[in-house]
């Protein structure tokens, strides 16, 4: 069945464009946060779709790589008014956040070399540290709920931190065993319900009037030609015009691989970002990465938003023929491009199909193994930011299988810790939200510089 012929408006477009572009400026706080909010506006209080084809959706979504949150408004959107709802709904999500990254990054490299400046990321990085800390608490709370489970974990941060093993390989071999669990030792992947999954208040649409296709060969190969086609011809165009090797070819290829395996939410691939971004590819430092998360985390949209300000840095160093400041502007669109367009791809291709993935067995078993395997992950990456926000200086250890790197002790920086330990306070003594934490955090690297203090 044609998308024309099933893409009647069960919302009038312009009220939706309008409910879409106010949930996109709410978008703070991850995951958990973004999905609240379109818990209350879609279903509590517009109550444009029932609680269960919410959840429906959702887990779909958490069967992708890519964030989830944009992918459930993407799968929404496409439910209420079909492909262009879901344009609609997956662009205006992110759009907010695409805006003030970029404007937040040329900020950073305009004065990020001034005191003040220089004050409040000292501030903010120490909370990035709290903060990705109880992202390994809380999916850990969530995912472990095995022996075999927590030994994937550990075993998947051991990978990462002690022996440099690819992150793609790591979340190959969490699938593996997330299968393997399910043949020989079932009951350590079932999935355990989440209390209070009821049924929520009664939709005004019904699910028979929301948007629908039939799925078919032909339509598969229009919507994976079109979406392929959208999504690599920016980056064919910088090779062609910039070089096969240039910083903007590379960064396309790159991220558009980075799209793919990002499991487990943003912080799963960041330590791997982090790693090439800096190690490998020269784009930025250790601390501009910490930095640039921090921004991230103080604005709307998706987390992994933060690869748009690693690629502007990357352009801004490195611009080839270009002006610094045009090479920041073309690499960070490029990777936001490359980033998101793959996530309309998976919803678009895959909606058709939701009932069949969601009881498929076989691939909630390595999800689960997956999910398991992200903790270590999210572990490796609190390892790598306080290593590199407490720490002046570092050293790399590779002795046999050993690749890791381990902090010089004697040049620990006080007020990083300080602020460190306030903002492990604020977050799990308090349960502050993680704006508040950011909020404290800066004006407290800020009065640190103020008094002579050293945050640099």
């Amino acid at each position: 069945m044609s998308d024309a012929a099933t893409s009647r408006d069960v919302v009038p477009l312009r009220t939706a464009v309008r409910t879409w572009f106010l949930i996109s400026l709410q978008t703070f706080g991850g995951p958990a946060g973004q999905i609240a909010v379109m818990q209350r506006t879609l279903v509590d209080e517009k109550r444009w779709i029932g609680q269960q084809r919410f959840l429906h959706a959702l887990n779909y979504c958490m069967l992708l790589p890519g964030p989830e949150a944009q992918q459930l408004a993407t799968y929404v959107g496409w439910l209420l008014n079909g492909r262009r709802g879901g344009l609609i709904a997956g662009t205006l999500f992110v759009l907010p956040g695409v805006v003030a990254l970029l404007a937040l990054s040329a900020i950073y490299v305009a004065y990020g070399d001034t005191t003040a400046v220089t004050a409040v990321f000292a501030g903010l990085a120490p909370a990035v540290v709290a903060i990705v800390t109880q992202a390994v608490v809380r999916v850990g709370m969530r995912a472990l709920h095995h022996p075999a489970l927590v030994a994937l974990a550990c075993a998947a941060f051991a990978a990462l931190a002690l022996f440099g093993v690819p992150f793609p390989i790591v979340v190959a071999a969490a699938a593996g065993v997330g299968w393997a669990l399910s043949r020989f030792a079932p009951h350590a992947v079932e999935r355990q319900k989440d209390a209070g999954d009821d049924d929520g208040p009664a939709p005004l649409i019904s699910d028979d009037a929301l948007h629908h296709e039939r799925p078919s060969a032909r339509r598969n190969v229009f919507v994976l030609g079109v979406g392929l086609l959208v999504w690599s011809q920016p980056v064919v165009a910088v090779a062609v015009f910039t070089g096969v090797h240039s910083t903007f070819t590379t960064q396309g290829l790159f991220f558009s691989g980075t799209a793919l395996v990002t499991f487990g939410g943003a912080y799963a691939v960041l330590a791997f970002v982090a790693q090439r971004a800096v190690e490998v590819y020269g784009w930025l430092s250790a601390g501009d990465m910490v930095r640039g998360l921090a921004l991230a985390e103080s604005t709307p949209g998706p987390l992994i938003m933060v690869v748009q300000f690693v690629a502007f840095l990357g352009g801004y160093h490195h611009p080839g023929g270009l002006d610094p400041w045009l090479a920041g502007v073309v690499a960070s669109l490029l990777t936001t491009w490359v980033t998101f367009v793959p996530c309309f791809l998976f919803i678009f291709l895959g909606a058709p199909y939701v009932e069949q993935l969601r009881h498929n067995t076989t691939l909630s078993a390595a999800l689960t193994g997956i999910t398991a395997a992200v903790v270590g992950v999210i572990a490796n990456l609190a390892v790598y930011f306080a290593t590199h926000t407490l720490f002046t200086d570092t050293t790399r250890v590779e002795a046999g299988p050993l690749r890791m790197t381990l902090p010089e002790v004697g040049s620990v920086q006080p007020v990083a810790l300080g602020i460190t330990v306030i903002a492990v306070v604020l977050v799990f003594g308090l349960k502050w939200t993680m704006l508040r934490v950011l909020g404290v955090c800066a004006v407290l690297g800020v009065a640190a510089g103020a008094v002579g203090l050293p945050v640099g």
